[in-house]
């Protein structure tokens, strides 16, 4: 079956994006406000009705929690996908004023403000209607009706609309970004990078966005792609949880920087290396086989200390390279053995078709390794260069290392919750941009011609070729 106007209003939105951010940003407010307005009445005129009727829904046969944990977090792993307009602030970081403090303000209002909303909505239907009696295609509406409030369809029907144009708009205004991101560093084609002078909207890659979302609308069922956009959604957040604990840990050494600044490198490693050879006593200007060069004369010698000091000033400074090389290596075991631990007891607890011994040695195994996990990463120090990595003030990620890992073991229980046909549709998708960086974004990587050097010493670098241009 096809849906026609699920594409043309998909095709509708992706023009309206194309006006600008100011533009998408007043029709967003407005959209949104109505979509308030209809979801504070659904919980108003539902919690009268609810108190009026006494709760009825609740009085099921089945009781309260008829599905258990699993049935919940199944239907969660479903529904995740009205979690994905969050992104959108992080993905317009560039077009924010003051991103410190916007983006961290606004992702925290916005999604516990949504979650109220979310929580209250579904309290409220539910305690009006029991779940086995909803109509599935207008659970609210039929509600309300059936307590006798057939006019609300009206209010509720505007606020639907609302709420799928909102969604549309926050699923498809972050992805073009992402897509001109990506031709940045070379992983997708320079097509993508075209910005409107005007409207200052990347127009190639917000249409190619829209054009393959309403094919996709057009053609498929709107339960398979809830499923396929949770997928994705669920994948992205667990990464995101995961390059936490790498940055607080083990970030890297080193930093690539392109090739263009070649000469500035080459200019601030001469001087860096000149300055420690003074340092040392050297002199760089004359090599230590130089003939002219006299044993004793304007060299100056430092006697001020003593060999046996700089003997054990130089074995303290091996020691603690080594130790900060063994703290990085088993801190990224660790962190390799809590995401193997967090597959082990969602898998094993989410398969009832496992025998008992078996199921309960797997979630024992799982939970030792990520509660080994934890303590092991509380115990040890953080890198000294958390905050200097990727990192220019402003917000950071509390509760660390406790936070990041909760995250993972629920966002891998959701995902092995989702069903096996989602699953095959998602590997559908990545295959294909395997296929796109094995034969193109692996060949134009800016990455490519990348020059690594220390962390330590790229704004220096930076500086330094602000200075000779």
């Amino acid at each position: 079956m096809v849906d026609p106007c699920a594409a043309v209003l998909v095709l509708i939105v992706t023009g309206f994006l194309c006006l600008g951010i100011k533009e998408s940003a007043l029709a967003q407010g407005i959209v949104t406000a109505v979509n308030v307005f209809a979801m504070l009445f659904v919980i108003i005129a539902g919690g009268y009705l609810g108190f009026k009727t006494g709760w009825t829904g609740y009085e099921v046969p089945t009781g309260y929690f008829p599905f258990g944990v699993d049935g919940m977090l199944s239907g969660s792993a479903t529904v995740f996908f009205s979690y994905i307009g969050f992104d959108t602030v992080a993905s317009t970081a560039e077009e924010v004023k003051n991103p410190k403090r916007d983006l961290p303000l606004g992702i925290a209002l916005s999604l516990s403000i949504c979650c109220c909303l979310y929580m209250l909505v579904s309290i409220v239907i539910v305690g009006l209607v029991p779940y086995y009696a909803m109509d599935p295609d207008t659970p609210i509406s039929s509600a309300f009706a059936s307590n006798g409030m057939q006019w609300a369809a009206y209010i509720i029907t505007v606020g639907a609309v609302t709420a799928l144009i909102s969604t549309l708009m926050g699923s498809i205004l972050p992805q073009p970004r992402i897509l001109m991101a990506m031709a940045r560093d070379g992983l997708l084609p320079s097509f993508f990078l075209e910005v409107n002078k005007h409207t200052q909207v990347p127009v190639n890659s917000t249409l190619a966005t829209g054009i393959v979302a309403s094919i996709l609308a057009f053609f498929m069922d709107v339960s398979q792609l809830a499923g396929m956009v949770s997928v994705g959604t669920l994948i992205a957040f667990t990464m995101v949880a995961v390059s936490v604990l790498i940055l607080r840990y083990v970030p890297p050494d080193e930093v690539p920087l392109p090739s263009s600044l070649q000469e500035s490198i080459d200019s601030y490693m001469l001087r860096h290396n000149s300055d420690a050879q003074m340092i040392n006593g050297e002199n760089p200007a004359k090599s230590p086989g130089d003939p002219c060069l006299p044993l004793l004369g304007e060299k100056k010698v430092a006697v001020d200390c003593t060999v046996v000091e700089k003997l054990e000033a130089l074995s303290s400074f091996t020691a603690g390279t080594l130790d900060e090389e063994n703290r990085r290596k088993i801190a990224s075991w660790t962190i390799m053995l809590i995401c193997v631990g967090a597959f082990i007891l969602t898998f094993s607890a989410s398969n009832l078709w496992f025998s008992s011994l078996i199921r309960f040695t797997l979630c024992g195994a799982g939970g030792l390794l990520l509660l080994s996990g934890l303590v092991i990463l509380t115990c040890i120090d953080q890198d000294d260069e958390r905050h200097n990595f990727g990192h220019a003030g402003g917000f950071i990620c509390p509760f660390v290392p406790l936070l990041p890992i909760s995250c993972i073991l629920i966002n891998v229980y959701l995902l092995i919750n989702l069903e096996v046909a989602t699953w095959v549709r998602v590997s559908v998708w990545l295959m294909i941009g395997v296929l796109i960086y094995t034969f193109y974004g692996r060949r134009h990587s800016s990455l490519l011609n990348a020059i690594y050097v220390p962390k330590a010493h790229v704004d220096e670098i930076y500086r330094s070729s602000g200075a000779m241009l």
